[in-house]
């Protein structure tokens, strides 16, 4: 059974046929992430048949993503904590004739937004897509206002179906995990008129009064370091790889609910300590429902908080990787669906790298297919062994296919190295199976 099938089993969209679609097209897409619809497809009859699928009015995004969600839900369960981690995330498509897109930060532009829950295990690993709205704007009226709904409702919303997926899960611990924009006091309001059943750990953006008249971050900063944290910092745009060290201070407190009442929250501050000249220190406030009683409890949660990182890993290989963006379809509807699709194939990709790093002796074979990892090791010059290598041996010959150097100072190989990799072992791979078919069908000399 591929990928693709097993991730899909159960799918029910109404017509055995399109099943077997999602699931054909959801291979192919992975095979060719960053290739065109028409390029990831073999032929014009296979073109054709992937957009009458995605034209398909009668079909929801949502019950594309469901089989997926659902495997999803059974990898959660297999975990003591998990967090839930929410963002956003402009799709350009200025200049496509799509209809119903709507302006991104300037009015001129024209495109969507893409706002996911990816469920990432506490040791990183991604589990999957569990939830996303998906929107245009409208456009702004003449007073300057935008008519709609508020968006900040996504944040609302993504925290109480997790919390209902928490009462579904009573053996696994959720953790709804936001940056700056996430920090409302109606979701905290809402965590707590549902009894906490999921946690929230939110990046801090109002300085709020306490009821006392002090400032929340200053009585924070107040309080003696619980201890120090060090790690490396991953490289970003306009940022190098880096050696950071912060001191990690913490206190409960109370904040006025606006109901004529009080909730309590702990707000956690990891501030860097000794950075590079001219660098900006790295802080992070944070605010959850959990009760910090010592380093260990902070240094926790700060580590969680970093995970955060992994859904933008995964935006890069929705948006770099799979190119989304170059996506030229009709309607907004339609982009939907293929966006799901590739929301499952950028899933896998980030999953086979974390996977290789925090796994790296897993039997290879369990999620690659024979001639896939014979693939690889005959396209890297060497003899493939008589028994599936680890993991992480065949993910780095993988990514060495996609240009990564496998130095000593290079480290484990990132997304980018893997996903090319894969498309050469999938050419590869189905060149081998053409060729096989034209040996079995080559008529006999007599």
């Amino acid at each position: 059974m591929s990928w693709a099938a097993e991730e899909f089993r159960g799918i029910d969209l109404g017509d055995k046929r399109l099943d077997a679609r999602a699931v054909l097209l959801a291979e192919r897409l992975a095979d060719k992430p960053t290739a065109s619809l028409p390029g990831a497809c073999r032929g014009w009859g296979e073109t054709q048949a992937a957009y009458r699928f995605l034209a398909q009015e009668k079909l929801d995004w949502q019950d594309l993503l469901e089989p997926h969600r659902q495997c999803t839900r059974t990898r959660i369960a297999a975990h003591a904590v998990v967090l839930c981690v929410q963002d956003t995330t402009e799709l350009d498509f200025n200049g496509q004739q799509t209809a119903g897109l709507g302006p991104l930060s300037y009015e001129a532009q024209r495109g969507m937004y893409l706002h996911p829950t990816l469920a990432v295990s506490a040791a990183r690993e991604p589990l999957g897509v569990l939830d996303a709205w998906m929107w245009a704007r409208a456009p702004k009226e003449p007073d300057g206002t935008r008519p709609g709904a508020k968006e900040s409702e996504r944040w609302l919303e993504g925290y109480a179906r997790v919390a209902e997926l928490a009462e579904e899960l009573p053996d696994t611990r959720l953790v709804y995990v936001g940056d700056r924009e996430s920090d409302m006091l109606q979701l905290l309001v809402r965590a707590r008129e549902v009894g906490h059943r999921a946690d929230y750990l939110l990046r801090s953006q109002h300085d709020r009064a306490l009821p006392e008249g002090k400032k929340l971050w200053r009585e924070v900063l107040g309080e003696a370091p619980l201890g120090e944290l060090r790690f490396v910092l991953p490289p970003a745009k306009g940022r190098k790889s880096r050696s950071v060290r912060q001191q990690v201070r913490a206190k409960r407190v109370l904040l006025a609910d606006r109901r004529g009442g009080t909730l309590a929250v702990t707000c956690v501050i990891a501030t860097e300590v000794d950075p590079p000249r001219g660098v900006k220190p790295i802080e992070w406030r944070l605010l959850t429902n959990r009760e910090v009683v010592d380093f260990n409890c902070a240094a926790e949660l700060v580590d969680w908080y970093r995970a955060r990182w992994e859904i933008e890993l995964f935006f890069l290989v929705v948006k770099q990787g799979c190119r989304v963006e170059a996506l030229q379809l009709s309607s907004i509807a339609r982009l939907e669906k293929a966006l799901v699709l590739f929301m499952i194939v950028a899933w896998r990709i980030a999953r086979l790298m974390r996977l290789g790093r925090n796994l790296p002796d897993l039997d290879a074979a369990l999620l690659f297919d024979p001639q896939e990892w014979h693939a690889a090791y005959i396209l890297s010059k060497k003899a493939p062994p008589a028994q599936p290598p680890t993991l992480n041996t065949l993910i780095r010959l993988i990514a060495g296919l996609g240009g990564f150097l496998g130095r000593k100072s290079d480290g484990e190989p990132g997304m980018k190295t893997i996903w090319l990799g894969l498309q050469r072992v999938r050419d590869f791979t189905e060149g081998m199976r053409l060729a096989n078919e034209l040996q079995v069908t080559k008529p006999t000399c007599v």
